[in-house]
């Protein structure tokens, strides 16, 4: 297909659902002349408007409870949108939650069967696959086990296996991949590349906002069953983060939490020793990170935190002053602490600088998520989080037969 071919297309897509507040069936028998005092209506989805191009990949982001997997099964067609429509082209594998499609009285062989039915397989095309998939899963043993019997891995292993060998042009994965062991979920995601090199389009829903920044080319953040941010999957994380900052400052406002709503970290800077604010990082400069905190009741024990991520959202460096075994000043009217790291060798990039104002017990009482940043330029000679100079020698012909 080509590439601008809309392979999803959803209008004024919304999803409303019912919330019963009888406790029984008893409850909804006797309030049945009278129930509308008994319900009321959940917006799960209101009024999304998407356009998914062939060969895409697209992440799903938000709190929870944003909409993020009622969206999911709104494009699969397993559930349909209370007003608007979703418009699909193409063969469709999706991975919606754990186990669905297995029937848990059959065994992994005979579900592998009734799953790739599910997703337009014939019998005879999935005796064709059946060896793969089996082998891709990794359960050879215990193909023949029912499933009920699997461990949650192992479902997941199973279900994967057979949602990657249908020959998808839509695959939507919805944080299943989280269950499985480190070694698997690094094959799936291998699995996952390959597929856009194909062309393919994908739809993942995942918490992890680095999988988002690592495989996505847009990312789609949801809030409250809306769409808030569409583009660019590096600013959907910041965007995101900042959700979830003015959300936890709500909440313990809500809840009175006046140990949380007296501290602040009040900005932040960051420069390489000797030079200004903003110039580029070089390997082998001293780092400076400059923190501003204020404590209104004043604070006698508290920790200074700081953290540096990549654009993928990997954390490269972390410290504070616990660990350095420094004992700061009591923290009342605004103190700037200043951090030194000295001869630095980031990669090449932009990064992300995290402040954390703690109390002494560990507590995090005011997180300021990126609040500043920085770029090392690029360089030829390699590509990472780390800038080292590689040196290569010619050993010479090696003597296989010895």
């Amino acid at each position: 297909m080509v590439s601008t071919v809309p392979v999803v297309r959803l209008e004024n897509v919304s999803k409303r659902f019912i919330i019963r507040k009888e406790k029984s069936l008893k409850e909804r028998i006797v309030n049945a002349g009278r129930s509308a005092k008994f319900k009321e209506d959940f917006w799960a989805l209101r009024d999304i408007n998407l356009e998914i191009k062939s060969g895409s990949s697209i992440g799903l982001i938000g709190p929870n409870g944003s909409g993020k997997s009622t969206l999911l099964k709104a494009i699969g067609g397993i559930i349909e949108p209370s007003t608007g429509k979703v418009e699909r082209r193409g063969r469709l594998a999706a991975l919606l939650e754990l186990g669905a499609g297995f029937h848990p009285d059959l065994t992994g062989r005979e579900n592998v069967y009734l799953n790739a039915s599910i997703l337009g397989l014939t019998t005879k095309q999935t005796d064709f696959y059946f060896d793969d998939i089996v082998d891709f899963s990794g359960i050879e043993s215990f193909i023949d086990t029912q499933v009920k019997f699997y461990s949650s891995g192992m479902y997941v292993r199973l279900a994967f296996a057979v949602a990657i060998h249908v020959d998808p042009d839509l695959l939507l994965v919805d944080e299943v991949l989280a269950v499985g062991d480190e070694a698997f979920q690094r094959k799936c995601l291998d699995k996952i590349r390959q597929f856009q090199s194909e062309g393919r389009t994908i739809i993942l829903v995942t918490h992890s906002l680095g999988q988002v920044t690592e495989l996505c080319d847009r990312a789609v953040l949801l809030s409250e069953g809306s769409v808030r941010f569409d583009g660019a999957p590096q600013r959907a994380t910041v965007e995101f983060r900042d959700l979830l900052e003015d959300r936890r400052l709500e909440d313990a406002a809500h809840h009175g939490d006046e140990s949380v709503n007296a501290g602040r970290v009040l900005s932040a800077s960051v420069r390489a020793e000797g030079r200004a604010e903003g110039d580029a990082i070089e390997p082998g400069d001293d780092l400076v990170i400059s923190a501003t905190f204020s404590h209104r009741d004043g604070l006698d024990r508290w920790v200074a935190a700081v953290q540096i991520d990549s654009v993928l959202g990997q954390a490269v460096y972390g410290t504070t002053s616990k660990r350095m075994n420094m004992s700061l000043p009591r923290l009342k009217d605004p103190r700037t602490i200043e951090f030194t790291i000295r001869d630095v060798h980031f990669g090449s990039g932009k990064y992300f600088v995290n402040i954390s104002l703690m109390a002494h017990d560990g507590v995090h009482l005011h997180d300021r998520p990126q609040i500043a940043s920085f770029d090392v330029p690029y360089y030829d000679l390699a590509a990472g989080t780390l800038f080292a100079v590689p040196e290569i020698a010619d050993i010479g012909v090696v003597d296989q037969a010895q």
